[in-house]
Parts: C-alpha cells; structure tokens; sequence
C-alpha cells in the first residue's frame, strides 16, 4: 500500500475521526463510531477508495 492521503488531509481525517469517536462514547448516536474509519485511514495514510477514484493527496506520490 503506497501512501495516497498526505498532509491538510490526514491531519483533519484524524481530527474528525477523534470527533466522532469521543462523540459517540460521550452518549452519541451509534453511528458516530463511523469515525473509526477516518481516524485509521488518516493514521496509516492509505484510504481505499482513493485509488478507485484516482486520487491522491500525498505530495511524495505525485
């Protein structure tokens, strides 16, 4: 797996990630753990559906 998000991106993939998380643990709705997702695509800097759509923002991989 190449890195293929990077940067402004990743950092507010965690962020929301963190977000919906705390969210849904504060007493949130259920799906708020949706926030799984964004969190680890932003901590391992791949997120699947980016390729399928021929993106990439990670500036090394241009």
């Amino acid at each position: 797996m190449k890195a293929n998000v990077g940067g402004i991106d990743r950092i507010l993939r965690i962020v929301v990630g963190l977000a919906l998380i705390a969210w849904a643990i504060l007493g949130g709705p259920v799906w708020a753990w949706i926030g799984v997702v964004p969190l680890a695509t932003g901590l391992i800097k791949f997120c699947p559906v980016y390729p399928l759509l021929g993106m990439n923002t990670c500036p090394m991989d241009k």
